[in-house]
């Protein structure tokens, strides 16, 4: 929000400094982003009468002119400009100024042109930095010409409006009230310890009229207030200088009086207007209703858009005359023939203000303000306020013809009711955790426009009507403690707090550690959004109830490609690895550690169940086995042993897909993507899928270091080859060997034989099995104990899975 310095004088008696108001906004909760100082490029340039205009002895398009600046003397100055004459007053930039030059920075100094000295320059507006806005002329392709009433040897900057300051401040969201200048003088009289001056000093004076308009609102919740006015005798012309100057400092150009006196009400007040042109409203009726499917219409920056119910418009009796909170039709638009206006405030909810410019891409200065919202005061103080310009500027007659939409709505200024908060001096004390004098919370309170009736150990408040983000108590502490200062709060430990080092708490130790044991295998992290479109459930083919197809969709989402919440990572890694892939990255490793949302029911009743998974993915280079020993590495780092069994997923190949198991429970999957889906994304290089349940693994993790002595002998190593059955798993042979023998460490396979000699659906697999010595043991592991324990295994792989040895 910007706010000129001179602005807020008009309404609070300031005897500070700029820069020292910016200290006092930001102590009292508005952060001053930028404090603008117009006329610090523009130094030592004056006001100057031509004197004499002589023809340059050796430069046909050079003017030597001679200049009186007042009591800083005269000046020769030698010009190019053709609008030069004996006796106009012209602003003079003296030797050593400053002027403005191409986005930057003149100094002037004095020198000679074609052998004439002159003593400085004349300028033009665009030097200046100002627009026929600021002063009349400044636009010309020549010399500013200045009133002939102007005083001589004067600083230029008062002369045409530069020596202010503007405010560029941060107003949160909660705060729409300050949305605007009288807003922000509010807090600027509080903060000073000022009076307010009222916003309208005088009233307008309505005459009576035969025209009636009707407004009928057909979507009360999408637009709480419509208020109208009708005025006659307009007169369409241009504005005073001084509002002009106004609108120029808050970035506006001029249009004409009526256009920037709704303008100008914006600004001040923080109420979007609009004005109708009389006569292209049919029937003198407005209605409030949802555009149909596919209507159209053209607004004022000469745009169609094609419309859906979502999109709330202004229309008269047969068509649409505006987009309801972003900007009017241009069939309606204020013209140099205007003679009756119909003037328009509303309030309109500001969710279907934001989706509508969203959806059309369509901003304004009007829909920003909606989007933050207006409260049922503004549209009431608006109206009188642009009623009473209309007439004090003689641009119109303010008649009787008002007329009110939504019969809930209060039917004028005096029918709305303010909020009423009680409560006590100890419950703000409480809440602020300091002791605050019931003196300062009386005073603070009526400073900021409460009504405040004391009650002893308790009191009553009546909010402001302008004040709707105050809803109770806690909201008043937080007024009194913004303007009673945050440097009174005494920092203080919780009662159960203490003093720690900091540092990464267990949980985020291990999640680190798992990361750096992922890029230790040669992925590299990714990082995606925590929600994507529905249509990547689809490309995954998931059934109908699949359980990850209860997602939990967002009510406003950015768009429909990131629309419902994520319950599985796969599809986020999917759309990086073809992302990559598009761009040239044949082959690459990545991996994302985030949450998934789980809900138990559709719609949520309750939070949904934030849980940690794990998406791991290679292509190109690589196999199933690669990500594979991705997997074993993390088990191995956290003292983990996962299984695998045959487990098919819809999206991953029929035959190369696992389920990844820790004990009993199944953890995850990994496979490589189908072949089908790799084709429909024109995926020509394999692509490997895992995903693991990380909260589940994170359970079983190995705690702390442990320690396990380093054996005084070394390991013995046998071979071993069983026939088995086709169905029989390399993992079941595994598990059967290590739940055989206790001094068996591993078992790895290194061979797969197929013959029919070895018999109809019969495999010959081979293993080389580790057997670790005790660490305790005083004496090696001997052949014969070797033997023991290979005939144990053989004899527990014949029983359990008939398994002969081959």
């Amino acid at each position: 929000m910007k706010v000129p310095f001179s602005w807020l004088k008009e309404y609070v008696e300031i005897d500070i400094s700029a820069r020292e108001l910016e200290e006092k906004l930001f102590s009292c909760g508005f952060e001053v982003e930028e404090l603008i100082d117009l006329g610090k490029d523009v130094e030592n340039v004056v006001v100057g009468r031509i004197e004499a205009c002589e023809k340059h002895p050796d430069a046909d398009r050079l003017t030597v002119c001679t200049v009186d600046c007042g009591e800083l003397g005269k000046r020769q100055i030698v010009t190019a400009a053709t609008n030069v004459f004996a006796g106009a007053r012209v602003p003079v930039a003296l030797d050593g100024a400053t002027v403005k030059h191409e986005g930057g920075v003149q100094k002037i100094k004095t020198g000679k042109l074609r052998g004439v000295v002159s003593e400085g320059m004349f300028c033009s507006g665009e030097e200046l930095g100002i627009n026929d806005d600021f002063y009349e002329g400044a636009e010309v392709n020549g010399i500013l010409i200045l009133d002939m009433g102007t005083p001589l040897g004067v600083d230029i900057r008062p002369i045409v409006g530069i020596d202010d300051y503007i405010f560029d401040i941060a107003v949160t969201a909660n705060r729409p009230d300050c949305q605007s200048i009288y807003g922000m003088a509010r807090e600027v009289a509080a903060v000073l310890k000022k009076p307010l001056k009222r916003l309208v000093e005088t009233d307008f004076h309505p005459v009576s009229t035969d025209v009636k308009f009707s407004v009928e609102v057909k979507e009360p919740k999408l637009c709480p207030l419509y208020v109208g006015s009708y005025v006659k005798d307009v007169k369409i012309g241009v504005s005073p200088r001084w509002m002009r100057r106004r609108l120029a400092l808050m970035g506006l150009r001029s249009v004409n009086n009526v256009v920037d006196i709704t303008n100008y009400v914006l600004l001040e007040v923080g109420q979007p207007m609009h004005a109708f042109d009389r006569k292209f409203l049919h029937g003198d009726k407005i209605v409030v209703r949802r555009a149909e499917e596919g209507e159209k219409i053209v607004t004022l920056d000469e745009k169609e858009f094609t419309l859906h119910p979502d999109n709330l418009l202004i229309c008269d009796g047969e068509r649409p005359v505006a987009l309801a909170g972003i900007m009017g039709g241009l069939n309606s638009e204020i013209k140099g023939d205007t003679t009756e206006v119909f003037l328009e405030a509303a309030v309109f909810a500001r969710d279907s203000v934001r989706k509508t410019s969203r959806a059309l891409g369509q901003r304004s200065d009007s829909s920003a303000r909606f989007e933050k919202g207006v409260y049922e005061i503004f549209p009431w103080m608006a109206m009188t306020r642009a009623l009473i310009l209309m007439e004090e500027l003689g641009c119109g007659t303010p008649t009787k013809c008002t007329a009110v939409g939504n019969l809930n709505s209060p039917s004028e200024y005096g029918g709305i009711a303010p909020k009423m908060i009680e409560t006590t001096y100890e419950k703000i004390d409480g809440l602020l955790g300091i002791h605050v004098p019931k003196e300062e919370v009386y005073d603070i309170l009526k400073r900021l426009g409460f009504g405040v009736t004391d009650m002893g150990a308790s009191f009553s408040v009546s909010v402001p009507l302008e004040r709707g983000d105050i809803d109770g108590w806690p909201d008043l502490a937080e007024e009194v403690i913004r303007m009673y200062g945050y440097e009174h709060i005494r920092p203080t430990f919780l009662e159960n707090a203490s003093v720690t080092h900091g540092g990464l708490t267990p949980a985020q130790k291990q999640e680190l550690h798992f990361k750096e044991t992922l890029v230790g295998e040669g992925y590299s992290e990714a990082c995606g959004y925590s929600f994507y479109s529905e249509k990547d459930l689809d490309l995954l083919r998931l059934p109908a109830d699949a359980p990850e197809r209860r997602a939990i969709r967002i009510k406003n989402p950015l768009g429909e490609d990131l629309s419902v919440m994520r319950t599985i990572l796969a599809p986020t890694m999917l759309q990086n690895v073809v992302r990559n892939v598009r761009r040239g990255n044949d082959s690459g490793r990545l991996f994302e550690l985030a949450n998934v949302y789980i809900a138990d029911m559709l719609p949520l009743e309750m939070l949904p169940e934030e849980r940690k998974h794990v998406s791991i993915a290679l292509w190109g280079e690589g196999d199933f086995f690669d990500l594979k020993g991705a997997v074993e590495a993390v088990g191995e780092a956290f003292g983990l042993r996962f299984g695998y069994e045959r487990g098919e997923r819809p999206f991953l190949h029929p035959g190369i897909s696992a389920r990844i198991k820790l004990g009993e429970r199944e953890v995850g999957w990994i496979g490589e993507l189908h072949p089908a889906i790799a084709e429909g994304l024109a995926l020509e290089r394999r692509v490997c899928l895992c995903e693991l349940d990380y909260a589940a693994v994170s359970a079983k993790f190995r705690k702390g270091i442990s320690f396990t002595p380093v054996p005084k002998f070394p390991d013995v190593q046998r071979d071993l080859a069983v026939v088995v059955d086709e169905g029989v798993t390399c993992a079941e042979l595994e598990a059967c060997i290590l739940h055989a023998c206790k001094a068996a460490k591993r078992a790895e396979l290194f061979d797969v034989y197929r013959d029919a000699r070895l018999g109809a659906g019969k495999k010959s697999v081979a293993l080389h099995i580790t057997f670790a010595p005790d660490p305790a043991a005083d004496k090696p592991i001997s052949p014969e104990t070797a033997d023991g324990f290979f005939n144990k295994i053989v004899s527990n792989l014949r029983r359990c899975l008939g398994a002969e040895l081959r």
